[in-house]
C-alpha cells in the first residue's frame, strides 16, 4: 500500500480525524462530516482507512531485531491501578548500566507503533521502558477504536500515578544508571510535562504535541524540556505561549519548536498525518537532547 501524506487530504478532514481519534466523535460522526470533502474517488470511508494506522508501513525496527533484547515487566503501582505492564528494550550487546528513557503512548495505549518507538530509542544505546496505561483494562486490544474506548474508561488520575510508578521503576531498574528521561506523544506528551512537575530529579522531558500543566505547577519543574508542536495543531498550540512564558519566568531550561505545516500526530509514521521532514528533524533533536542530558 502506498503511504499517504497529510497533504493528500483536505485540512478539514484532518481536523475531523483529530476529533475522531480523541474520542470526541464516533465513526459515523467522522463519515457524515468528512463526506462533503470526498474528492478524486476517495469516499469518507476510504479516507478514514487511509488515515488509520498501518503498522507495517511505519515500522522502522523489527520486533525480533537481533541488536536488541526485549522483555516485559509488571511494575507495582499502589497509588494507581495496582500494576502497570511495560515493554522494555535495550541493546543486546550493551555492557554496564544505561540511562533510561520512559516512552509514553498516545491515547490508545501501548500499540505496535509505540513499541517500535521504544526499539528506536534502545538502538540509541538507552534502556527504553514503554508502559501500557491500559493494563488495568486488559492492555492494548489490537484495535485502535477499541483502544480509544478502553482509554476513556480508565481513571485519568490513576493512570497518571501508573506513569509516575513507571518512571520510578526506570530509575531503580538494576540496568539503569538512575538517570531518567521521558518522551511522550499526544497523551504521552502531556504526561511528559506532568512527570517534569511531579519528579524533581527527572533528567529531562520531551513532549510531542502534549497538553501543558497548570501555570501554578510550572515552578516545580527542574528538568530541561524539549517541546515539539505542529503548526496546524491549534488545539494544543493554544496553550504554548502561556507555558513558554511561565517556564521562562521560572527559569526552566526549555526549547519549543513549531513545525510549519505539520499536524497533531506528525511523528506517527503509521498514519496519514505523518510529516516525514518534521518527524525526522524532531526525532534527531530528541535523541541529541537525551545524549546531552542523560549521559
Amino acid at each position: 500500500m502506498e503511504r499517504k501524506k497529510a497533504s493528500d487530504f483536505p485540512q478539514e478532514v484532518l481536523n475531523i480525524f483529530d476529533e475522531y481519534i480523541h474520542g470526541e466523535i464516533d465513526r459515523r460522526g467522522f463519515l457524515d462530516r468528512a463526506q462533503k470533502y470526498a474528492v478524486g474517488g476517495l469516499t469518507a470511508a476510504a479516507m478514514l482507512e487511509l488515515l488509520r494506522p498501518n503498522w507495517a508501513l511505519g515500522q522502522q525496527v523489527p520486533k525480533d531485531d537481533a541488536r536488541l533484547r526485549i522483555t516485559s515487566v509488571d511494575i507495582p503501582s499502589p497509588q494507581g491501578n495496582g500494576t502497570i505492564k511495560a515493554y522494555v528494550a535495550r541493546p543486546a550487546k550493551a555492557t554496564g548500566k544505561l540511562p533510561a528513557v520512559l516512552v509514553v503512548h498516545e491515547n490508545r495505549g501501548l500499540n505496535p507503533h509505540i513499541e517500535d518507538i521504544a526499539r528506536r530509542v534502545a538502538l540509541g544505546n538507552f534502556l527504553a521502558i514503554a508502559p501500557d496505561g491500559l493494563t488495568s483494562v486488559g492492555g492494548y486490544p489490537g484495535d485502535e477504536t477499541a483502544a480509544t474506548q478502553k482509554f476513556q474508561s480508565v481513571n485519568g488520575q490513576k493512570m497518571t500515578e501508573d506513569m509516575v510508578a513507571a518512571a520510578g521503576y526506570s530509575k531503580t531498574n538494576p540496568e539503569s544508571t538512575g538517570k531518567v528521561g521521558v518522551v511522550g506523544f499526544c497523551y504521552g506528551g502531556g504526561i511528559a510535562n506532568t512527570l517534569a512537575v511531579r519528579i524533581p530529579d527527572l533528567g529531562c522531558a520531551v513532549a510531542f504535541y502534549g497538553a501543558q500543566p497548570p501555570a501554578a505547577d510550572v515552578p516545580k519543574i527542574k528538568a530541561p524540556l524539549l517541546l515539539h508542536f505542529g503548526s496546524l495543531d491549534t488545539r494544543i498550540n493554544a496553550g504554548w505561549p502561556a507555558y513558554d512564558a511561565a517556564l521562562t519566568a521560572a527559569g526552566v531550561v526549555h526549547t519549543g519548536y513549531i513545525y510549519e505545516g505539520a499536524n497533531h500526530g506528525f511523528n506517527n509514521d503509521t498514519g496519514g498525518r505523518y510529516d516525514v521532514n518534521a518527524a525526522k528533524l524532531a526525532w534527531q533533536r530528541t535523541m541529541d537532547f537525551f545524549e546531552k542530558y542523560l549521559r
